[in-house]
């Protein structure tokens, strides 16, 4: 199907006599039909003038909002692992602390024991004192 002038410059974006104009000097072969208007072939045409939509999608194209989705999504994506990565780091330094605590209070408690014992036999030895023990009258006595 042939474009009219005025189908042509729909299809362009372009003005009728920048169609026109360019018939005339050659740019765009046209033949003119019966009735006086020019029969331009969409091949022809678009060869010159891009079409509306190429020039929008060059201009602006359409899978660049699609493409700024992608982004954003991996964007925050990103953003989500950096944050994770940054609360696994600190799990981390904390487990390492609790298990310094642990390790330290295991120590105490492996001191205490050993002093405990230690004591016991003290206070033992105490007890079974079996030394003989002075009267009170010696005692008052001797000095």
């Amino acid at each position: 199907m042939k474009y009219s002038l005025s189908e042509a410059a729909k299809a362009t974006g372009k003005n009728k006599t920048t169609i026109q104009r360019a018939i005339k000097n050659g740019k765009i072969s046209a033949v003119k039909g019966d009735s006086g208007s020019y029969e331009i072939d969409p091949a022809e045409l678009h060869r010159v003038f891009p079409p509306v939509a190429a020039q929008r999608d060059a201009q602006h194209p359409q899978s660049n909002d699609a493409q700024q989705d992608k982004f954003a999504a991996k964007n925050s994506e990103l953003t989500r692992v950096l944050e994770l990565e940054k609360e696994l780091a600190v799990a981390h330094e904390r487990a390492s602390g609790l298990e310094a605590q642990k390790d330290q209070m295991a120590d105490t408690i492996s001191d205490l024991r050993k002093r405990l014992d230690s004591s016991e036999g003290r206070v033992t030895a105490l007890l079974a004192d079996d030394r003989p023990k002075p009267s009170l009258l010696s005692r008052l006595f001797s000095r």
